[in-house]
């Protein structure tokens, strides 16, 4: 946290706080939007409190949209029932109010994962648009760079984050094989410049700046330069998501059946990142059943440890692909091995079971609220 917060989340606030108030008397200012997950939170709070006070500060500029999502950054959209999901997203957005005053009402599900019936969950939550990505699966003809609408919603908007353009920061930024390095905020301006539609939606890891790409390449004078670049040119300007919505009509219906959600994870952008093998589905399958039977307990403290089980990132320390998904997957990994991963999610899993059932055993648990 200590690292990520010096080489990334404060210099990078920084800068863009800097770039908000510089232009907060232009026509055309900057905005930005971001989506924090509770446990992030939860850690700023306890080890690097100063960056809270930095995202306070950007959220009082005015310009800055807090997106909704699942408190625990979790895969609960994925369970059978839409209870525990929608729980999430309700003490998400509670967390959001208490630390910046402001209400989410735009979402982005954990690793923008996505299917028909997550955007139902969504709007039945209060949601008026949602996040996913603008793969070519279920776009077929149609650009990432329009404003859409969810099959099966009423009101409901979607945008699409324009992975091309988006991994041109994310990944190849710092790549020196590629053609087009060195990336420079003029040069990146004019891409965006040339590209057609409605809005293009640049969505990144905010580790982009400074933690994937270190300092040393460039990456943050990058970001600190891009917003005056962008507002060289005309026909261009900054809105939040909400406000994308709500200015342009849904140029037509967008249809991912609930049995194939998609994603913005590797190359298949599906949910193999975290339940692409065996020993995924299996704890997944375990974590799942075994929700109901903590529920009843009423013990806070064991429900809290069922969901931090469900962080997306448990199940993507046990993928077991090969290629460059699989390299990705290693350097964010704590763990020795996929098979590590496993081994300890398991071990915890059991725990938490055992602890259950000898509460059971003594008829429930110590009650409380919910935070």
């Amino acid at each position: 946290m200590e690292r990520a917060a010096a080489k990334c989340y404060l210099p990078s606030n920084g800068a863009l706080l800097d770039e908000i108030e510089r232009l907060k008397d232009a026509d055309r200012g900057f905005k930005v939007a971001y989506s924090i997950s509770g446990t992030f939170m939860e850690q700023c709070v306890l080890w690097k409190p100063e960056v809270v006070e930095s995202f306070r500060a950007l959220a009082n500029t005015g310009r800055v949209e807090f997106l909704g999502q699942t408190y625990h950054h979790s895969l609960a959209s994925l369970f059978q029932g839409d209870t525990e999901f929608l729980d999430q997203v309700r003490l998400h957005r509670k967390t959001i109010r208490k630390h910046f005053g402001v209400d989410t009402s735009f979402f982005e599900n954990t690793e923008f994962l996505y299917s028909n019936n997550v955007a139902r969950l969504v709007e039945k939550a209060g949601s008026s648009g949602i996040y996913t990505e603008g793969i070519e699966r279920i776009l077929g003809w149609r650009s990432p760079n329009y404003v859409y609408r969810p099959k099966g919603t009423e009101r409901m908007k979607m945008l699409l984050r324009n992975y091309g353009l988006s991994d041109d920061i994310g990944f190849r930024f710092s790549s020196r094989w590629w053609s087009e390095w060195p990336l420079t905020a003029d040069k990146y301006a004019a891409w965006l410049n040339a590209t057609s539609g409605q809005c293009i939606n640049i969505c990144l890891d905010y580790e982009t700046f400074g933690e994937h790409h270190w300092p040393e390449s460039g990456i943050r004078e990058f970001l600190r330069h891009l917003p005056r670049e962008v507002l060289k040119h005309d026909e261009m300007r900054f809105s939040t998501p909400s406000e994308t919505a709500e200015r342009w009509e849904a140029a037509d219906e967008i249809d991912v059946p609930d049995e194939a959600p998609i994603s913005w994870a590797d190359i298949e952008r599906d949910t193999g990142a975290w339940l692409g093998n065996e020993m995924q589905r299996s704890v997944f399958a375990g974590l799942e059943r075994l929700g109901p039977i903590v529920k009843r307990q009423g013990d806070m403290e064991l429900l809290e440890v069922w969901r931090k089980l469900q962080v997306s990132d448990n199940f993507y320390y046990m993928f077991t692909g090969s290629g460059g998904p699989g390299i990705v997957h290693s350097y964010f990994s704590p763990m020795d091995s996929p098979l590590g991963g496993y081994i300890a999610f398991s071990n915890i899993l059991l725990d938490l079971s055992m602890r259950t059932s000898h509460m059971s055993e003594r008829g429930g648990g110590t009650g409380g609220k919910d935070r």
